[in-house]
């Protein structure tokens, strides 16, 4: 293994530093966008209670903040629902629009290693293949072996790069998927408290 990533080249490097950022990238937005842990999907009828039993406090509001991100957008409608139907609407449309930056933080990252990686292997490709030609030239090419390995080695970082690439431009993929499903959760549920508050169907971007 040691000896592949050595015979690479100096372009191995960036490469295998693309591969721990996309490994590390993709640990950690698997972690925190866990749907528990953005969405609860017990919060939405706890709020209801809270509100059908007149309960709500500032206390209440707070740790309902604090609890998860789904919590944090409908603390801040109910924290403005008594300044009326479009104070509270865009109210939870800007904490929704800070809620899903944080969600999305990072995946432009590593949609970008994605796009680098191969690209990387293909500059050591190119560059291992102008080494080898450039050897050649003076004293001719008459050793096939040597010129099939010269080759060989300069393919490492194409594969490298492929390596790389295809599991992150999947982990960008899915994780994205996942991110618009959990906005999409909690839009139903700001809606639905929207329609419990004001009486009005509303929504975050309408």
């Amino acid at each position: 293994m040691w000896e592949l990533i050595a015979n690479g080249g100096w372009t191995m490097l960036p490469i295998m530093l693309c591969s721990l950022a996309a490994l590390t990238i993709s640990l950690e937005r698997l972690w925190v966008l866990r749907p528990g842990r953005v969405a609860p999907p017990a919060l939405g009828a706890q709020v209801a209670e809270w509100q059908a039993a007149g309960s709500l406090s500032r206390a209440q509001l707070e740790t309902l903040r604090q609890q998860s991100p789904l919590g944090t957008i409908l603390a801040t409608g109910l924290l403005n629902a008594e300044h009326g139907r479009e104070i509270m609407k865009e109210s939870i449309e800007q904490a929704a629009a800070r809620v899903i930056h944080e969600l999305e933080r990072y995946l432009n990252a590593l949609g970008s290693i994605a796009a680098i990686a191969p690209l990387l292997g293909l500059l050591g490709t190119v560059l291992g293949m102008i080494e080898l030609f450039g050897g050649f030239t003076g004293a001719g090419m008459s050793n096939p072996a040597q010129l099939a390995s010269g080759i060989s080695r300069a393919l490492i970082t194409t594969a490298a790069g492929l390596i790389v690439a295809i599991p992150a431009l999947f982990f960008h993929r899915y994780l994205q998927r996942r991110v618009d499903e959990l906005v999409v959760g909690m839009e139903q549920e700001a809606i639905a408290l929207v329609e419990r508050t004001q009486g009005l169907r509303d929504g975050f971007g309408g």
